[in-house]
């Protein structure tokens, strides 16, 4: 079933992979989930038995190849589930990020055509309900079914529980015992798995056509650079929409068979990931900065003697990690290492063991750059953090820092079967059989996207170095120029601020000015924290946001990261916004990019009040609340010199 002689270990599909799995590996634990307190555990053969049933009652829906079949969920079993499920029919899932507001659902089943789709439960529901008249949508799947007794009634055939579909195809096996094995018996690598939202900085997402090859292809590269071994653990805690959590939940799952953790909720994933210590991970960039952000935040409120071990020790790993993080350097010296592992032992095992990385050998940091600074402060911590660069048109991942090769100013080297080339202009060129087949219903994306010979266009900016390091400088359409025509790219300046821990984040305007301004975010967990140890009275973010101590931190902050940047990269004037960037309105992407041209248009006022010299601005801004209504808010902000 992998495509005969010469075939690669990815010339296969994931249904055709988890048989394998399910026959060689059947008492082996495939997942675990935790309900009500308890891990539960499922084995290859459990998994495998689910997969078939749901395929099975997908195919009494009237699902089968070249449909699209959409989910609206969380990081629970039923999701990967219904995912090999579809695809044994020779359909293709789409994932819809959980937080979607109802429009955005709208647009994405509008141009997936899907129809069926798989939600978490009521809010996902409602949300679906709310725009169902415009989409294809002919059968809603509800997971968590609890309190929904009386939409069955209102619903009728439209909705069915993932229980009953799986009853449903469990005693449609019974009646035809070999009809999964017929329909799964002409799938090809090169069907389409599913389709992946871009992330949409510039504009509406489009839908990337990723093949069974596409992703099992680089799952197999990055398991020969990192090999995994069967008996790791993994947490799954990212969108499952995202080709970030794919990519590591199913397709390398699939390649490297070690064991998946879902937690109970997301108000107890912390507690679950510190319980499993997983031994590696990915997590984009946010998620490193709030680990660390905590960490520092916490020790700043600890006592006298907790707080100077914790200095020690982090003296002693700033200077390991600066040893091993050196170009040419592929380890610590002999002294620096004897004194990380006394500093280990005095104080950062206690910290690992508390954020759950105490047993972590290998950790990744995508979706964008994280600044080096919060690299290097995790080498310290003793966490083996490497970069990696990839896009959902190449099935995640296409570059990573070898174990031994990790460096500060780079990505890393391509994988095994991955090439690069930089063309004139400085565009970061992609090949590799993980390459998206294109576009879905956009051949003029596709074009302009992948050329005749293959190549993906990233639309990125960046430069090889002579040992064959990728070095990236930003997306080539958020290069700012300034008026003297000093080249910036704000991604370095905006990583500077945010490894404040008093800052969140940074969005950093200059393109055709003389000099940059900055907007910030206040980071409410930890700038609350320093208010009430000072006994600071304030009622929320907004109020915090624009207490005059608090302005007075984050001017030193701005200063400090000044300090460590060049004299045209400096940040000359700043302003604390009183409410957070939020996808909700449009200034994110649900993967917490930042939306340069919408936060330009949006506070284009601000931004020009800044320039002016003024020394405060009265800003309107209309925000959209949980129950979907918008309201504009209204509120004087102090602009402030760096």
């Amino acid at each position: 079933m992998t495509g005969g002689n010469g075939a690669k270990p990815y010339d296969t599909t994931f249904p055709w992979l988890l048989e394998a799995r399910a026959r060689e590996r059947p008492d082996a634990t495939a997942f675990r989930w935790k309900r009500y307190g308890i891990w539960r555990r499922f084995t290859w053969s459990e998994y495998y038995r689910l997969v078939r049933w749901t395929a099975l009652g997908l195919y009494t829906l009237g699902i089968g190849r070249g449909d699209k079949a959409a989910f609206i969920m969380g990081n629970r079993p039923a999701w990967p589930i219904y995912e090999v499920a579809v695809q044994s029919l020779g359909a293709a899932t789409v994932g819809i990020y959980k937080d979607s507001l109802s429009d955005e659902v709208a647009y994405v089943l509008q141009q997936s055509d899907a129809r069926i789709v798989l939600v978490e439960g009521q809010e996902q529901l409602d949300r679906v309900l709310d725009i169902i008249d415009k989409t294809r949508v002919e059968k809603i799947i509800i997971d968590e079914a609890k309190g929904l007794h009386m939409y069955r009634d209102k619903l009728g055939d439209l909705i069915i529980t993932f229980g009953d579909l799986v009853k449903t195809g469990r005693a449609l096996e019974e009646q035809s015992p070999g009809l999964y094995d017929k329909l799964t018996s002409d799938l090809d690598p090169d069907d389409i798995a599913g389709l992946f939202t871009t992330s949409g900085t510039t504009g509406k997402p489009k839908l990337a056509m990723l093949t069974h090859r596409n992703l099992l292809a680089m799952a197999y590269q990055l398991n020969q650079l990192d090999p995994v071994d069967p008996s790791w653990e993994y947490v799954s805690f990212l969108p499952p929409a995202w080709v970030g959590e794919q990519m590591m939940s199913i397709a390398l799952h699939f390649i490297a068979g070690f064991r998946i953790n879902f937690p109970e909720s997301p108000e107890t994933f912390w507690r679950d990931f510190r319980e499993i210590a997983p031994h590696f991970l990915f997590a984009p960039p946010r998620i490193w900065e709030r680990i660390a952000k905590d960490v520092m935040a916490k020790m700043e409120d600890s006592d006298p003697v907790k707080k100077l071990f914790y200095r020690i020790a982090m003296w002693v790993g700033w200077r390991a990690a600066e040893s091993r993080l050196r170009p040419g350097r592929r380890a610590p010296s002999l002294v620096w290492r004897v004194a990380w592992y006394l500093a280990y032992w005095l104080a950062l095992r206690g910290i690992l063991d508390k954020t759950g990385l105490k047993r972590v050998k290998r950790a990744y940091t995508g979706g964008a750059m994280l600044g080096p600074d919060y690299v290097k402060y995790f080498h310290a911590l003793g966490v083996n953090l490497k970069q990696i660069y990839g896009q959902t048109e190449i099935a995640g991942i296409a570059v990573v820092h070898p174990d031994d090769d990790v460096r500060l100013d780079t990505v890393g080297k391509p994988l095994p079967e991955t090439e690069i080339r930089i063309a004139e202009d400085g565009e970061i060129l992609l090949r590799s059989p993980a390459v998206m087949k294109g576009y879905y219903r956009n051949p003029e994306a596709t074009q302009k996207t992948i050329d005749p010979e293959g190549w993906l266009h990233t639309g990125d900016v960046g430069e090889l170095t002579r040992d064959g390091h990728l070095v990236i400088h930003d997306r080539a359409k958020e290069i700012l120029v300034l008026s003297d025509g000093t080249r910036v790219a704000p991604q370095v300046v905006q990583n500077k601020l945010k490894f404040s821990p008093y800052i969140a984040e940074a969005a950093i305007i200059g393109h055709g000015r003389p000099y940059l301004v900055a907007l910030l975010n206040i980071d409410y967990t930890t700038v609350s924290r320093w208010a009430e140890r000072r006994g600071i009275p304030f009622s929320g973010y907004s109020d915090l946001s624009q207490k005059p101590e608090v302005l007075e931190l984050l001017k030193r902050e701005v200063a400090r990261a000044n300090s460590r940047l060049p004299e045209r990269l400096r940040v000359r004037r700043f302003v604390s916004l009183f409410k957070e960037f939020h996808p909700d309105d449009g200034e994110m992407t649900r993967t917490r990019k930042l939306r340069r041209k919408v936060i330009e248009e949006r506070y284009a006022g601000l931004i020009e009040a800044m320039y002016r010299g003024d020394r405060e601005y009265e800003l309107t801004v209309e925000m959209r609340l949980e129950d979907g209504r918008r309201v504009s808010v209204t509120r004087m902000v102090a602009i402030l010199d760096a």
